[in-house]
């Protein structure tokens, strides 16, 4: 996937107001807007133009898209992929992009916008149009959160345009109670949290997105948590019951006799603990012994004498 410089396809700068990135779109819109434009290519361009303008003059999308290249140095063309949870902490209100514009822009536009949480139709915001407007936002929690339950501050970031017409960041902090059993893409409702009513209706509501900090130990796939479990050898080959710390705790493990590298253990029901609870798998890393006596060295070279062992057998040699 190529990351698009949508300031270098309006030709602003990155600090252009509001007004100045409508100029240059009205600008570009009349010289490849296919009806009139007789450049070759206009059709493209022309689409290429939208996505630029879609996302910069929408102060929520422009401030997410300005800080997930600040100080990266991507550019225009290069190979790229959003880094996880780049837009973590930023607060949208419920438009959304449409799935008519997803698919119409780039696989780039797609991966930063098109899969964002709410927007609603037309008819939903003339129905409710007196009631505040519903926001979203991604936060990121440690694993820990979801096997303990907590209490988070949380600092969110709603951009809005200033009266100079730039995009700017607005910050409140608010006190956010995690369940205990929250799941990647679980979504947490703060009813009366959003943007305000209009003429004494009520506030939308803030629903929150869950995904999880990436974890020195641990990797989380949907419910199921792995980890590494380093072994001896000796553990490995005549098996072993072990102590190791896991996320709610202390267990005692039982590896089985001739236990191979990458072998898997299960720990029913130890994974996420949601209402249908995950699974703690424990991948079996074999570690040697380093060489660096003597007595090793003999070890070693006694085993290669006395025990029969190819483990090159499989490939025919």
């Amino acid at each position: 996937m190529e990351f698009k410089d949508y300031y270098q396809t309006l030709g602003v700068t990155r600090d252009a107001t509001a007004e100045e990135i409508k100029k240059a779109f009205r600008r570009l819109a009349r010289k490849y807007h296919p009806d009139v434009s007789k450049e070759a290519g206009a059709e493209h361009k022309m689409k290429e133009v939208n996505e630029a303008y879609t996302v910069l003059s929408d102060p929520e999308k422009r401030a997410a898209y300005d800080q997930l290249g600040q100080g990266r140095g991507f550019q225009a063309g290069s190979d790229f992929q959003p880094p996880p949870g780049w837009d973590a902490g930023f607060e949208f209100s419920g438009r959304g992009s449409s799935s008519a514009q997803a698919a119409d822009f780039s696989d780039f536009f797609t991966e930063l916008f098109g899969r964002q949480m709410g927007g609603m139709g037309d008819g939903a915001r003339y129905t409710h149009r007196m009631r505040g407007e519903d926001h979203h936002a991604k936060i990121m929690l440690d694993l820990e959160d979801s096997y303990h339950g907590s209490t988070r501050g949380l600092t969110l970031r709603m951009p809005k345009l200033d009266r100079h017409g730039r995009t700017v960041l607005a910050e409140h902090t608010l006190d956010v109670r995690i369940p205990k059993g929250v799941y990647a893409g679980q979504v947490i409702r703060l009813a009366g949290q959003g943007g305000p009513g209009h003429a004494g209706e009520p506030a939308g509501d803030l629903f929150l997105e869950v995904h999880f900090k990436p974890h020195s130990r641990y990797r989380i796939e949907n419910k199921d948590v792995y980890a590494t479990l380093p072994v001896a050898p000796w553990e490995a080959a005549l098996g072993a019951m072990i102590k190791i710390p896991v996320p709610d705790g202390l267990v005692e493990v039982r590896v089985p006799e001739n236990s191979q590298a990458g072998r898997k253990l299960r720990l029913k029901g130890r994974g996420i603990p949601a209402a249908t609870p995950g699974d703690l798998y424990l991948v079996l890393e074999v570690v040697l012994p380093p060489a660096t006596t003597a007595k090793a060295r003999e070890f070693y070279q006694t085993m290669a004498r006395e025990l029969a062992f190819n483990p090159r057998q499989n490939l025919g040699v």
